[in-house]
């Protein structure tokens, strides 16, 4: 018995963390039967963060070591197929969409002023009204200290909007070539890749890094053709 646990849908996404869809993604495609349960709050999740799996009552949290789980239970088949070189590459994009380009997009919905009531809407709707402000400013203060922290958060916007540029340009000059992260197929890294781009580019309302992703018509086709072959959106 397996249940996926995550976060419950936000700003015109059903599916709102890039980790929970890309999980809900790998779990599809490797035809494995789960429920699916909603978490308002992440505090009450194993490490603080959302999601996690239930198998059999026991816990899995964090989507790497998910993954990691999920491929011993199939007997390698989420990663089956791939050569070291390929996975080399896998790992690396995975690390460029998870520990660097999800950070500004946590950034442009957290710690832009105008972007911020929709935090507090979708994110804090269940806090009762007198504690609602002090929650979510509370939970903005840590976000930014952990964007400083990260480094990120020293640079000015344009010199944010230019790492984010770099970033969505490697990805769409793989995707233009190869039509996915690794060779002329579909793998477990355009879960991680698809995942993260439908979290800012099916954002509504758009931030600035949706923006700026939506730029690239080549990202928007490879979203859109990852969701529709896995048979998992976002939205």
């Amino acid at each position: 018995m397996i249940t996926l646990v995550t976060l419950p849908p936000a700003f015109g996404l059903r599916n709102v963390s890039p980790f929970c869809l890309k999980v809900e993604m790998a779990l599809t495609h490797l035809g494995l039967a789960f429920d699916y349960e909603t978490e308002q709050d992440p505090r009450k999740a194993p490490k603080g963060k959302l999601p996690y799996l239930l198998i059999d009552g026991e816990r899995i949290a964090d989507s790497e070591l998910i993954f990691e789980r999920l491929n011993t239970m199939t007997q390698g088949k989420l990663y089956e197929g791939l050569t070291p070189e390929e996975k080399a590459t896998g790992v690396a994009f995975s690390r460029l969409a998870e520990d660097h380009l999800y950070w500004m997009g946590v950034a442009s919905r957290w710690l832009d002023d105008k972007w911020f009531p929709n935090i507090v809407r979708d994110f804090f709707g269940f806090v009762p009204g007198l504690f609602r402000g002090f929650a979510s400013n509370g939970a903005r203060k840590a976000v930014a200290q952990t964007y400083d922290l990260h480094g990120l958060g020293r640079h000015t916007m344009e010199e944010q909007k230019g790492f984010a540029k770099r970033d969505l340009q490697a990805i769409a000059d793989i995707v233009s070539s190869k039509h996915y992260i690794v060779g002329e197929r579909l793998t477990a890294f355009d879960f991680v890749v698809a995942g993260m781009l439908s979290g800012f580019m099916d954002n509504e309302p758009a931030t600035w890094l949706g923006d700026i992703a939506n730029g690239y018509p080549s990202l928007r086709e490879y979203l859109e053709r990852i969701q529709n072959e896995v048979g998992v959106s976002g939205k």
